[in-house]
């Protein structure tokens, strides 16, 4: 077992045997954490976040296993995101989410250790300073996440789209076309974060990341939840088990003297 292959969310490939292939996973920031709202530290020079995605190209759709993912055209500089901690721009490369089985679990990044329904992250590379996502993907500066809870309340128009078209990717390894979607629907109103350094929550575990988690979570439905739970399949059409698709997310690590700072007062 070698590579991405190794690893999962079961009992015996999960996230406490990750460290067998990738030792990083014992690493002095390593993601997601517990972000415990009285330490973390306002810091009154963080800028305002700006997100740009007015231009942006969604390709496809996919389910590559572990997550449901949309990709975007990552080619030019249209679809980025600045301010905030942040000394440039960063462009979207994809997002995708972590969800568990009910309402008090699922989330990668806890509160106070709240944990929520579902997280949402939207993926950016440093595309001014590498050449390609998979460079920038292992350099210390290379990658912004931003980090989005989802709760459950009402009905979210914007998400509708996306979990209507789920069934298309129900299986292990499939691709569907998905264009003309803007994720900025999936941004709450307020842009206030948190901020730390950290690392990719899934193998190979980088540390990589810019952390931006957003304070305020955006509501989703029961119904909207429940498309992905029940259409997802961890596992690949031709395999006579049917595994769903739920807690595909990694227990908060330890903070290890790192910071975590605010951009609003408690």
């Amino acid at each position: 077992m070698t590579g991405q292959h190794c690893w999962g969310y079961g009992d015996e490939d999960g996230p406490s045997e990750w460290h067998r292939y990738y030792p990083i996973a014992y690493g002095n920031r390593q993601s997601p954490i517990d972000i415990i709202s009285s330490q973390a530290v306002y810091n009154a020079s963080l800028n305002p976040l700006v997100v740009s995605y007015d231009h942006c190209t969604s390709i496809n759709l996919s389910n590559n296993g572990h997550s449901v993912m949309v990709e975007f055209d990552d080619n030019d500089d249209k679809t980025v995101i600045s301010g905030g901690p942040l000394d440039g721009s960063y462009r979207l490369k994809q997002f995708h989410f972590h969800w568990g089985t009910q309402q008090n679990s699922g989330s990668e990044h806890t509160v106070d250790g709240k944990s929520f329904p579902c997280e949402l992250h939207l993926v950016h590379w440093n595309a001014k300073a590498y050449s390609s996502f998979g460079e920038a993907a292992s350099a210390s500066d290379g990658l912004v996440v931003i980090g989005v809870f989802l709760e459950t309340g009402g009905n979210h128009p914007g998400l509708n789209r996306l979990t209507d078209a789920l069934y298309m990717v129900k299986f292990k390894g499939t691709r569907a076309q998905f264009d003309n979607f803007n994720p900025k629907c999936l941004l709450p109103s307020n842009l206030e974060y948190w901020t730390y350094p950290g690392s990719l929550t899934t193998p190979p575990l980088n540390e990589s990341v810019t952390w931006i988690v957003l304070k305020e979570p955006i509501k989703v439905s029961d119904k909207q939840m429940g498309k992905f739970r029940n259409t997802l399949l961890f596992s690949g059409e031709e395999e006579d088990q049917r595994v769903h698709m739920v807690n595909n997310f990694r227990p908060p690590q330890p903070l290890n003297g790192r910071t975590v700072q605010a951009s609003f007062k408690c």
